[in-house]
């Protein structure tokens, strides 16, 4: 293999599902004469996490999975060394891919109390399954950081939680999942991406915290992670001046962060991957094609993600870049390879998944991490000779009031803005159920919400009887100033339709946490 040829393999472009054939034939050629060692695969450039003036849009979404898999066989069949094929399904498949096994947030998996953690790994394992049959080698979770910030716009729900032994734990079992699935975890986003509140595909996080404060907090779960033997770690885009000797570089391009840090002092010897080089953070600071790989390269990093300038930046390497540098992370990629078994041969096709068993799984688990977290209630809306229930920001006819009139038919209502005329008919109520269904598991624009329904929501229960299920992210329940006013509220954390059954049952006070199960 020559040295270009061995820079090529440290190279892993993104791939997109939804294409055009020109796209799709621009990438075999990338394949063919630049010999990349993987592929990343997003949905569609519409979808793609970061440079949003670049997205386009492809009319035809149909059959996501099916193309997919069509997809890596048809590259897989070009490359020279077959390809490392990777993917962000950090809650499953149904991250990148419509109708495929969807699993739990990981802050609805932090909701479980930590001796259910084998629950967690379970979740890893089945994921790796999922990812396994359809040709994937690698999947970039799970996510490591703290969320120590809630205005974190790019975090959050992302990450098990605020507290460190927990996320370590729950990070771990996750990573061991997949492992023992026959999938490659990737702890991310080192040093810890969860105190900013700057989105990193479109700027640079600064995190202003001493290096002994970042030992202790943000940087503990990935320590903890390198102690019990993780293999894969992806770095930041976010600056951390404290471990940079002052300077506001991002971790990414900085050889104090990897080498000194990572490398050094942590003794981590295992592949260290770049964040998508196509973000802001990064990709506004090298105007010349390349220059940005080869210092990602030279800063430490093994494998370059989501390179724009793979032709480019392959010449610029091999130009700029001592061969023994080039051999190094070349023989880690070659290693990992051999370990997972890559070859050119093709996922079975069609795909197949037990959607019984999953839909029964989802059940199960949310049985645990269903919580009520305040309570000032008076009498239990189920102790009532009547009550509504409104259904705001999502359809009338839905599986959580299904399962409730399967009990006890109530009048129903939907509520999606502060004019609708349902309001008016709710004032007749002394008791009502709210289901609140949250349009966006981010908090930008209060995570998708008309703030103006939500004050009337509040004005509402001031003087009545209310019972509230939220049904997506708790985090956004701070944008409810004035919950207290609630009588009793439960967080169901997801919405998809196993989680609001036992949302139902819940209510009906019939939910039963004696099942249990394991791999």
């Amino acid at each position: 293999m020559t040295i270009k040829e061995k820079i090529g393999q440290l190279f892993s472009p993104a791939a997109y599902i939804h294409d055009t054939e020109e796209n799709i034939e621009a990438m075999e050629r990338l394949i063919q004469e630049q010999h990349i060692g993987g592929l990343t695969f997003f949905h569609s450039r519409h979808s793609a996490a970061a440079n949003f003036e670049k997205r386009q849009e492809v009319l035809n979404y149909d059959y996501t999975l099916k193309k997919l898999v069509k997809l890596i066989n048809r590259y897989q069949l070009l490359a020279k060394t077959p390809l490392l094929i990777s993917i962000d399904a950090e809650f499953g498949l149904a991250m990148r891919v419509e109708e495929t096994p969807q699993y739990p947030y990981a802050i609805t998996l932090g909701a479980l109390e930590e001796d259910k953690v084998r629950l967690v790994r379970e979740v890893g394992y089945r994921i790796g399954k999922d990812l396994k049959q359809c040709g994937i080698h690698v999947n970039f979770a799970p996510v490591a950081d703290i969320n120590s910030n809630p205005q974190n716009p790019v975090i959050g729900y992302r990450s098990f939680g605020t507290d460190k032994y927990k996320v370590s734990k729950f990070a771990w079992a996750m990573y061991d999942g997949m492992r023992q699935a026959g999938i490659q975890g990737c702890y991310k986003h080192f040093p810890g991406h969860g105190d900013t509140d700057v989105d990193s595909h479109l700027g640079l996080p600064i995190i202003h915290k001493s290096k002994k404060e970042l030992l202790e907090e943000e940087l503990f779960p990935f320590i903890e992670g390198i102690n019990q033997g993780a293999e894969m770690i992806m770095v930041g885009h976010l600056a951390v001046p404290a471990l940079s000797a002052g300077k506001n570089s991002p971790a990414t391009l900085s050889k104090e962060v990897i080498q000194d840090l990572l490398q050094g002092e942590l003794g981590f010897q295992g592949i260290v991957v770049t964040d998508a080089l196509n973000m802001k953070s990064v990709s506004d600071m090298y105007p010349t094609p390349g220059q940005l790989e080869w210092a990602a390269l030279e800063a430490g990093n093994d494998l370059l993600c989501f390179s724009e300038h793979v032709e480019a930046a392959v010449s610029y390497i091999a130009e700029k870049t001592d061969e023994k540098r080039i051999e190094r992370s070349y023989q880690k990629i070659k290693r990992l390879k051999e370990k997972l078994a890559v070859s050119h041969a093709l996922p079975k096709s069609p795909v197949q998944f037990d959607w019984e068993n999953h839909v029964a799984f989802n059940e199960r688990l949310a049985k645990y991490y269903i919580k009520e977290i305040e309570s000032n209630k008076t009498a239990d809306l189920l102790d009532c000779r009547s009550f509504a229930k409104v259904s705001i920001f999502n359809p009338l006819y839905n599986t959580f009031f299904n399962e409730i009139d399967n009990f006890q038919s109530t009048p129903s209502f939907e509520i999606n803005s502060a004019q609708d005329v349902a309001w008016k008919d709710l004032e007749q109520f002394e008791n009502i159920l709210i289901a609140l269904y949250l349009p966006s598991a981010k908090p930008i624009n209060h995570f998708g919400m008309d703030i103006q329904v939500v004050n009337k929501m509040i004005s509402l229960t001031a003087d009545k009887n209310c019972q509230l299920y939220v049904f997506g992210n708790p985090l956004a329940l701070n944008s409810i100033l004035e919950k207290n006013k609630i009588c009793k509220i439960v967080c169901a954390y997801q919405n998809f339709e196993p989680v609001q059954k036992m949302a139902a049952l819940h209510f009906l006070d019939e939910l039963d946490q004696g099942m249990d199960f394991q791999m």
